[in-house]
């Protein structure tokens, strides 16, 4: 039995075609703590997301490479993945779409999604609102149910004004890239935490996926020890929300900083 499997929402039994099960996750870079309390928690985060069972899991602060944490993490037992985590996070028969946002001293990070539905050609639209934090959207065409379905990953700003900005870039760029009368699915860490964005998303004819009947305090997802904002969101075009879980726990609450979010959507 997986020990990250959660009461709060059921492991699917066969895949339901009609429901599209969608997750988002901010994994911190598969690292928690500091000196020497740092530990490396990819391979737990590996049981997670696999025990998430989602169609589409919207992935953000993964590394592709970072030598500095490779060489602190090879002395131990379960060392640093010999490839990228967006990869190695992924379950058997999924495919993996992976940008880097950020460059750093010894490595980077970006957006992934892991899909169990074919995906077409992977695009990167950079939303950085000043120098000291990389921003970037991917953008990826997803084949569900012999439909089109658009899969964006985002990770917005610290601040509220860059947020805003964000928003209007992620606007542009899907005027630009999506057709109005196909699906589309936007997930990720906004970083919103005075649930301002609402608002602006909607008029991007996007709705924020909630559950009918969970209440808001269901939703929230960070700090992972003990929630008090819902900084990783769901939103949605074409498709309604049938239910909403955050699952919690301690195993979950040590892994990352945030929790993740997972939704039920279906075709209205």
């Amino acid at each position: 039995m997986n020990p990250y499997a959660s009461p709060g929402f059921a492991a699917s039994a066969q895949l339901d075609l009609a429901t599209l099960r969608v997750a988002t996750y901010n994994i911190h870079k598969g690292v928690r703590g500091v000196g020497p309390r740092k530990r490396l928690e990819i391979h737990n985060l590996g049981l997670g997301v696999e025990a998430l069972d989602a169609d589409l899991v919207f992935l953000q602060e993964v590394r592709l490479f970072h030598k500095r944490e490779e060489r602190h993490f090879q002395r131990t037992w379960f060392g640093w993945p010999d490839g990228g985590q967006a990869e190695f996070l992924a379950p058997e028969g999924y495919d993996v779409a992976y940008r880097t946002n950020a460059f750093t001293r010894h490595g980077e990070h970006g957006n992934a999604l892991l899909s169990r539905w074919p995906l077409g050609e992977i695009g990167h639209h950079d939303v950085s609102d000043h120098r000291f934090e990389q921003r970037g959207l991917l953008h990826v065409p997803v084949r569900w149910n012999d439909q089109p379905l658009h899969a964006v990953v985002v990770h917005f700003g610290l601040a509220h004004r860059s947020r805003v900005r964000q928003v209007q870039r992620l606007a542009d760029f899907l005027a630009a890239t999506v057709p109005r009368d196909e699906l589309l699915v936007v997930a990720g860490d906004f970083n919103d935490w005075g649930e301002k964005l609402d608002a602006p998303m909607q008029e991007l004819g996007l709705q924020r996926a909630r559950s009918p009947s969970a209440s808001l305090a269901q939703g929230l997802t960070f700090p992972s020890r003990v929630p008090v904002f819902s900084m990783d969101r769901i939103y949605t075009r074409g498709l309604a929300c049938r239910s909403t879980a955050v699952p919690r726990g301690t195993a979950w609450a040590r892994m990352s900083d945030h929790l993740p979010l997972l939704a039920e959507l279906h075709r209205p």
